[in-house]
């Protein structure tokens, strides 16, 4: 038996989910080790010509002895490892799990008809263009004379991240809002490490194999871009793993709650930063970071950015919804989902101990049900991992019903096409 095409985009999903968690592991990983290497590097009177320190570490059993270089050394070694690798896979497979995910299924997950009505090719549009020009606005500012006030340069980052989450929180969902201001930040990190860092290093090595004198301005621009790598990382974490978690995303105020968690990025990083080039352990940061976490605790109870019961049964189906409410048992599914789903589906849960709908996905109008058929299908149909521990006690024939549902929506695109 053939596995149909939505069991087989789950797992292509699955596959790059898992190489995106792997890479970036591995990318920030070694982008930790290198800033606590750098930072924690010391001066001795025996280093050769050109080093600016060094560190004595101990790992798996062995010693390790680590010399920088300010600039560059006097002659290029003969083996040079590069670590530029981690990096681009880590936004090449979060670019495919945008795609598949996001862009795939953007009447679940990227259009919200209540904030701005979009067709999916202009929402892809948006989502890919904005990424694209944020980019482009970062590097303009770090060429510019702001470059040399990187204080300065910072606070702006850090009030153009704002204004674009703002901004996506006008256009998408609030679940898409967040992961595509993560994928914005993450963006320019790796942009960094691709258009700027690894050029101006590949300049050195050529000067150095040609015999010429390196010229330090190249290792000076690559390390206020790395200094701003170092800051974004945590925030980036944060923002990708929200669309699990609906008291992030789809309050009132997620932006405001993704500006805070910028904050705490910096206070965080700070901590370590200083603990690392050995000035001391600021434990006051700590005591900022728990303030900030409690702030963003109290404005996700604030509000959720959802509509009203009343607004989604009076909202116009999509085409794709409409194929969807238009297929044979559409009745049947309804009657079963609103039965045994709707009860932690709502935006006004009834179950005891769920306060929020899973997740951020409604299930109690015929709209909610028709725009979340691929996940009831998945989750509810094709598996049962929807009710959790079938709590509702949902019938296999109801599984098989909406299994029949489902593909019978398909089975009518397909003859209409």
């Amino acid at each position: 038996m053939v596995p149909d095409h939505v069991v087989i985009w789950e797992w292509l999903a699955f596959a790059i989910r898992w190489t995106h968690v792997i890479t970036a592991i591995a990318w920030i990983g070694s982008s930790f080790y290198f800033i606590a290497l750098d930072l924690g590097l010391q001066k001795a009177p025996h280093l050769p010509k050109g080093a600016h320190g060094e560190e004595w570490q101990v790992h798996g059993g062995g010693f390790y002895h680590i010399q920088k270089y300010l600039v560059a050394p006097e002659r290029m070694p003969e083996h040079l490892t590069w670590f530029k690798w981690e990096s681009y896979s880590t936004w090449l497979s979060g670019a495919a799990l945008l795609m598949v995910t996001y862009w795939a299924n953007s009447q679940l997950f990227l259009i919200d008809p209540a904030k701005m009505d979009l067709v999916t090719w202009q929402a892809v549009l948006i989502s890919a263009g904005s990424l694209a020009l944020g980019w482009l606005i970062y590097d303009r500012l770090c060429k510019s004379p702001l470059g040399e006030r990187p204080t300065v340069l910072m606070l702006l980052l850090f009030a153009a991240l704002v204004a674009m989450g703002w901004g996506y929180d006008q256009v998408f969902t609030g679940r898409a809002a967040l992961l595509h201001l993560g994928a914005f930040t993450a963006t320019i990190m790796t942009a960094n490490v691709f258009l700027v860092i690894m050029p101006n290093q590949r300049i050195v090595v050529a000067d150095l194999k040609a015999g010429r004198a390196p010229d330090p301005k190249y290792g000076k621009i690559a390390k206020l871009r790395s200094t701003h790598n170092n800051y974004l990382t945590l925030p980036v974490i944060f923002l990708m793993l929200s669309n699990h978690y609906p008291l992030a995303f789809a309050s009132q105020y997620n932006w405001l709650i993704a500006a805070l968690i910028f904050l705490m990025g910096v206070t965080i990083r700070h901590f370590f930063n200083t603990m690392h080039s050995r000035k001391g352990e600021l434990w006051w940061t700590w005591l900022v970071t728990a303030v900030l976490f409690i702030m963003i605790m109290w404005l996700s109870s604030a509000g959720l950015n959802q509509d009203s019961y009343e607004q989604a049964e009076a909202r116009t189906l999509s085409p794709s919804e409409q194929r969807f409410a238009d297929a044979e048992g559409f009745q049947q599914v309804s009657d079963i989902v609103m039965g045994r789903c709707a009860m932690c589906h709502a935006r006004q849960p009834g179950y005891e101990g769920i306060y929020h709908a899973p997740k951020g996905i409604f299930l109690e109008t015929p709209a909610d049900i028709a725009r979340a058929a691929r996940e009831i299908y998945v989750q509810a149909g094709l598996t049962d991992a929807m009710p959790p521990a079938n709590v509702s006690f949902i019938e296999p024939e109801e599984r098989a019903r909406i299994i029949r549902w489902f593909r019978a929506a398909g089975a009518a695109d397909t003859a209409g096409m």
